[in-house]
């Protein structure tokens, strides 16, 4: 279970999106929000009428921008206890659709690697805090790939292999959760906001933070729509899952 209430969090990611929707469910519970982004403009919109958001520019594909990041963190916001690493890019043309392998060394490094720069600098700052989370974000897609973007399947397969990592090496210090969103409309790739069969985002929002307040033992938040793909393999049902998502 984790607190709702009483936390100062760190949202990447936070410029839109669910990023962008978690940071403002978090702040209307009255927790202190920074929220982080490529760009202090879309930062900027998601500020924008709330008191006491506050905001830092962060690429996390640069190591350099992280470590600002981390330090600016440990000076001005001490009592961080809560991050939700929500940054991540999709591409639809991609290896195999039109796409190469600079598309997909960038996708790899924003979503998998740049999970583990921010973890592995913030990590220490939550260690032991009360009520300390860090919150990953995976995908359905990690658990059975969506043929036609195989680079960034994978690099969510491996954020959630690193986060199995991270939750067994910060026992006791740090609770690590696992958000594993299904095809939501947001604006992750063009059109997606209005895509049919794409999950609502604010029914997906308000799912998600449901299960914050109820969460299993796996210590991943999942909401229904997921499940399809979470337990395909379990299932046995890999070989039609991925002729359906070959479809796609």
């Amino acid at each position: 279970m984790m607190k709702l209430t009483g936390n100062t969090i760190l949202v990447t990611g936070g410029g839109s999106g669910i990023g962008q929707a978690l940071a403002w469910q978090f702040h209307d519970r009255g927790n202190r929000v920074i929220v982080a982004g490529r760009t202090q403009a879309s930062l900027d919109r998601t500020m924008e009428g709330r008191d006491g958001m506050d905001s830092i520019v962060l690429d996390v594909a640069e190591d350099a921008s992280v470590e600002a990041c981390a330090e600016r963190l440990a000076r001005d916001y001490p009592d961080l206890n809560v991050v939700i690493h929500a940054a991540g890019i999709m591409e639809r043309a991609e290896l195999g659709s039109g796409g190469d392998m600079a598309v997909a060394e960038r996708v790899v490094n924003i979503n998998l690697l740049g999970t583990m720069r921010v973890a592995e600098a913030l990590a220490p700052q939550l260690a032991g805090k009360p009520g300390a989370v860090f919150c990953t974000m995976s995908s359905g897609l990690a658990f059975a790939p969506l043929p036609s973007t195989p680079a960034y399947s994978a690099s969510k397969a491996g954020v959630h292999n690193y986060t199995l990592s991270l939750r067994h090496r910060l026992k006791g210090a740090v609770e690590v959760i696992e958000i594993a969103p299904p095809a939501v409309r947001t604006g992750l790739t063009p059109g997606q906001e209005t895509r049919e069969g794409y999950m609502p985002l604010d029914a997906y929002i308000a799912e998600t933070m449901a299960n914050f307040e109820d969460l299993p033992a796996s210590g991943e938040n999942l909401v229904g729509n997921v499940l399809p793909l979470r337990n395909a393999e379990k299932d046995g049902r890999m070989e039609q899952m991925l002729e359906m998502l070959g479809r796609l």
